[in-house]
């Protein structure tokens, strides 16, 4: 496969810059331009997320994907801090091509960035979500979308919270087994109460959110809409985008997605997986329709590549991120690749 850098980023001024894929490597700290999709072997080279460039400069930047390897607050099996690492791993088997099922490749309309991962001191475990709150307000400050890799599901709760601080209160478009709106006292790092804090605090507005794929029980539902793995189940895809896309509308949204929302036969390698849950065909097709909602921030959460010897949970968490990009640059239809930077 042999591309031009040049054409990629709409620079027909300067000579062709080609790439052979057999020639050149390591694109993650080589690539010329943040935009276009270029070949790269799949089994070598250093990685990150979808070969894209690693920088902490966020200058003409449309979206940074960073990680957070926290798994402090899970109350099940640990191991999801090795997710972020386990994605990138898997995203390089992407990155040759566009994403199937979209009509248009997102890195020719967004610059999309690897920041690389959150830096923090374990040993200061109520400190993390400060920390990740603060570097999510600066990539907001800066107009930079967000794409999340996880960790734990506690960490949408900071993350949301620096979005909503700039958006006001989000719509939550959350796919995932549980609901994460179980009661506590809210002095507890958990991954299974902070949407019931969010909603308590006015960061998440329930009845404009969509909680997908949900089966373990909650007797209180607070207000959200929940479209549990049965009702999906018996209802449909086409019916379940229409339903998400009525209770979103056009508020500013944030889609966040446990992985163990998949049932355990396409993402064994989480920390408290349920059965029954939904196909990751039928999840990329929700997440096709849901095509131009307001989309602000994204993130992939709880893949323990532990549990999963074959990494077909990193590989659908990466595939799944990817569809989340996809959604994000839907957004944009009439955007093109600016000169190359």
């Amino acid at each position: 496969m042999i591309e031009t850098q040049s054409e990629i980023a709409g620079n027909t001024n300067e000579d062709p810059i080609i790439h052979d894929e057999y020639g050149e490597a390591d694109l993650a700290i080589t690539r010329r331009s943040p935009y276009g999709t270029l070949a790269e072997a799949t089994y070598a080279g250093i990685l990150s997320f979808m070969r894209r460039q690693y920088s902490k400069d966020l200058d003409g930047a449309d979206v940074a994907v960073f990680g957070v390897p926290f798994d402090i607050s899970v109350s099940n099996r640990p191991g999801c801090r090795f997710g972020p690492r386990a994605i990138r791993q898997a995203s390089s088997m992407l990155a040759w091509d566009r994403a199937w099922g979209w009509e248009f490749d997102p890195f020719e309309r967004l610059a999309v960035v690897d920041y690389g991962d959150l830096q923090f001191d374990p040993g200061y475990p109520r400190q993390i979500a400060d920390r990740l709150q603060e570097q999510i307000k600066e990539m907001v400050d800066r107009e930079v979308a967000t794409l999340m890799l996880g960790g734990d599901h506690f960490c949408t709760y900071p993350a949301i919270k620096a979005h909503a601080e700039k958006h006001g209160p989000m719509a939550l478009i959350q796919f995932d087994a549980h609901s994460d709106t179980w009661r506590d006292n809210g002095k507890r790092l958990d991954h299974g109460t902070m949407f019931y804090h969010a909603a308590q605090e006015g960061v998440i507005l329930p009845e404009k959110s969509a909680q997908i794929g949900i089966r373990t029980n909650n007797p209180e539902s607070h207000g959200f809409n929940i479209f549990s793995a049965d009702w999906v189940r018996e209802n449909g895809v086409e019916a379940t985008i229409k339903a998400v896309r009525e209770a979103v509308g056009d508020h500013p949204a944030y889609v966040t997605f446990d992985i163990d929302g998949l049932d355990p036969a396409f993402a064994p390698g989480t920390g408290t997986p349920v059965v029954g849950g939904m196909h990751t065909g039928d999840v990329r097709a929700i997440i096709r329709g849901l095509q131009g909602l307001n989309i602000k921030a994204m993130d992939v959460v709880e893949v323990s590549p532990a549990y999963d010897v074959g990494e077909v949970t990193a590989l659908a968490a990466a595939t799944l991120a990817l569809d989340l990009i996809c959604l994000y640059a839907s957004q944009f239809p009439d955007r093109k690749a600016k000169a190359m930077l």
